[in-house]
């Protein structure tokens, strides 16, 4: 079992003693209007599998921080515990605490509105029986998506179906460029990103003092299946009002803010304003490190004064779909104001020195939050960190590359931790090094050091254990949620290699049926491995019957280009198919020539082609390393 060291101890107790003043507030609006919560300690699936773990978390019961964890990321992570349904305000309800995000409730004149379906679709469906335990049963007539991030609908078909939405009992509401962010977010990028996810929350990692404590956001994400229901309505103008069941709502579109695609909704007959992810009670990501686009930093600070500007003077409280409410509008008002000004002073001072010629390191190493910001917990970096956050001002205004030209080629990470250690005087003389620094609590410069000699050299075990302890070291004392979840997985892989299992998809079968016809081609055109299309040229006209699409599609110079409506004479190759047959075949849960003998796929011309289209094609989803080569 691993333990602070005496350096750790000590700085946790100074850190605790720079705290802002508790005073319980936070407490009580997170338990205010609790009703009841989950009888089991655990939610499962059908099959019986856990997706949800509310008992693993039982050794948050202590008020007081042990040395292996941050003493205020401990408060935040004991304020996240707290789970149940939750009566906001008359009309209003929320589900906190069965996933990382909220589910919230609105009750209409005859029926629900729902807010965020969760991430998967049993912690939705458990979040909407709980409040069906001790609401009256109504039909869900709508259910909005408040931004484009799969914790805010992947557990859409726990509480509605398709054949709901077809059939026009439900309208399924987003912002304006929501189905193609979730695509890009979720789906182009989503091996990738999906592997760096667990290094920001932590899944795999035991929950415990010495492990996972928190997500910053929540708890951590829910397992299970991800579920994707395309939406009905898109908000298109910067500000629409819509009456839903009897209740007015004023949807204010947030592009580019936490999602490149999300909405703040204020309900004038119940003065309450959501915030969805824009506000909430921490400091957010500027960019996750799990990886995303660059968010704007001064919109986002423009959409919360935007907020408080028209809606806060009407409102009498103000909830998100995360963390819990606050009440009274000179606290709204206050929590708005400040958190508009955390996001322009991060992007106002990353750029002033950025000018003046800092590069995003030293940015990072040389701004500090003014006390009036520094001193308000809703503003602490439990999720984001201020430190990443003015990286990423940078990253967004002028890239990756800091115009130093030693730096425009640097050698790829093996190379460069072969010379750097040969030019230490070998890895036993660095490790010496190396140790007589850990031991000044000089554990950033250390895990820098011992993780070049892992990928100088990965059967050295010295330094991976050296390595290893100074992940541990630094994960005990950070404040970001996602830093310690970083430094512990790395840690975790450190001593047994990257796992191995299959990781939960948010890019599954289901979600690829709501795609549209060009974004299922985006899909399959990011797998095309050049080794193996170098010299081809394939033309294929492609006739979807369940969706009407005509697509040519054409493979030459080693991409995959295609164009909507529109069948080529030059093409080598008819293909006609339902279009989720192509999803059947693109996840793997049917194969073509199974399709061919069903007849539902049928070729005309070269039939040779589809099959040399799909065996040019790369596969994803493996573990691949990250802390070693």
């Amino acid at each position: 079992m691993s333990t602070a060291t005496d350096i750790t101890r000590a700085a946790n107790l100074a850190f605790s003693e720079q705290m802002p003043p508790e005073d319980g507030q936070d407490f009580a609006d997170a338990r205010a209007g609790f009703i009841g919560t989950w009888d089991e300690p655990v939610i499962k699936d059908p099959e019986g599998r856990v997706v949800w773990n509310f008992a693993q978390y039982d050794f948050l019961e202590a008020e007081q921080a042990p040395d292996t964890v941050n003493p205020s990321l401990w408060r935040q992570a004991r304020l996240n515990r707290i789970h149940g349904l939750f009566k906001v305000c008359e009309r209003i309800y929320q589900v906190r605490g069965f996933d990382i995000a909220n589910l919230s409730i609105i009750e209409g004149d005859t029926g629900l509105i729902l807010i965020d379906p969760l991430t998967t679709v049993d912690v939705a469906r458990a979040a909407l029986a709980l409040y069906l335990r001790h609401r009256p049963a109504r039909p869900i007539v709508a259910v909005i998506y408040t931004h484009s991030h799969v914790d805010h609908y992947g557990g859409v078909k726990g509480v509605i179906s398709q054949a709901q939405v077809d059939a026009g009992q439900v309208q399924v509401i987003a912002p304006s460029g929501f189905l193609q962010e979730a695509v890009s977010e979720n789906l182009i990028a989503g091996p990738a990103m999906q592997r760096r996810a667990l290094y920001q929350f932590g899944p795999l990692i035991p929950a415990g003092v010495e492990g996972q404590v928190d997500a910053g956001l929540g708890k951590v994400t829910a397992r299970g299946v991800v579920s994707l229901i395309a939406p009905t309505v898109e908000i298109r103008e910067e500000v629409e009002t819509h009456r839903i069941d009897g209740v007015e709502i004023v949807f204010q579109l947030t592009p580019e803010t936490e999602a490149p695609a999300e909405m703040h909704l204020f309900f004038p007959q119940m003065r309450a304003l959501n915030t969805a992810e824009n506000v909430t009670h921490l400091m957010h990501n500027l960019l996750p490190i799990r990886g995303a686009q660059a968010r704007n930093a001064l919109a986002w600070s423009k959409s919360i004064d935007h907020a408080l500007r028209h809606y806060a003077p009407h409102a009498d409280l103000v909830f998100a779909q995360h963390h819990w409410p606050k009440f009274g509008q000179a606290r709204i008002t206050g929590l708005l104001a400040k958190q508009r000004d955390l996001y322009r002073f991060m992007h106002d001072q990353a750029v002033r020195l950025m000018n003046k010629g800092l590069t995003a390191v030293e940015i990072a190493e040389t701004i500090r939050l003014p006390h009036s910001l520094s001193n308000e917990f809703h503003l602490r970096g439990y999720y984001g960190a201020l430190v990443h956050n003015v990286k990423a001002v940078y990253q967004r205004y002028l890239g990756w590359y800091d115009a130093n030209p030693a730096n425009l080629n640097a050698l790829p990470p093996a190379d460069y931790a072969a010379k750097l250690v040969e030019y230490m005087g070998g890895a036993e003389a660095a490790l010496q090094r190396a140790r007589a620094d850990f031991d000044k609590g000089q554990y950033r410069w250390v895990a820098q050091i011992a993780n070049h000699l892992v990928f100088a050299d990965p059967s050295n075990q010295a330094a991976r254990d050296l390595c290893i302890a100074a992940f541990e070291q630094m994960a005990f004392q950070a404040e970001a949620s996602t830093w310690r979840n970083a430094y512990l997985q790395g840690a975790i892989e450190m001593r047994q290699g990257a796992p191995r299992q299959a990781m939960r998809a948010a890019g599954g079968g289901d979600s690829v049926k709501a795609l549209r016809s060009d974004m299922i081609f985006d899909m399959l055109a990011i797998r095309v491995l050049p080794e193996k299309a170098e010299g081809r040229h394939l033309v294929i006209n492609w006739h979807f019957s369940d969706s009407g699409d005509k697509v040519a599609s054409n493979l030459e110079n080693c991409v995959l280009s295609y164009r909507l409506d529109c069948e080529r004479a030059d093409a080598q190759t008819q293909v006609r198919m339902p279009r989720a047959a192509l999803v059947a075949v693109m996840t793997r849960q049917a194969s073509l020539d199974e399709l061919v003998t069903k007849g539902v796929l049928v070729i005309e011309g070269r039939r040779e082609a589809l099959g040399e289209l799909f065996g040019m094609l790369d596969e994803f989803g493996v573990m691949f390393n990250i802390v070693e080569p």
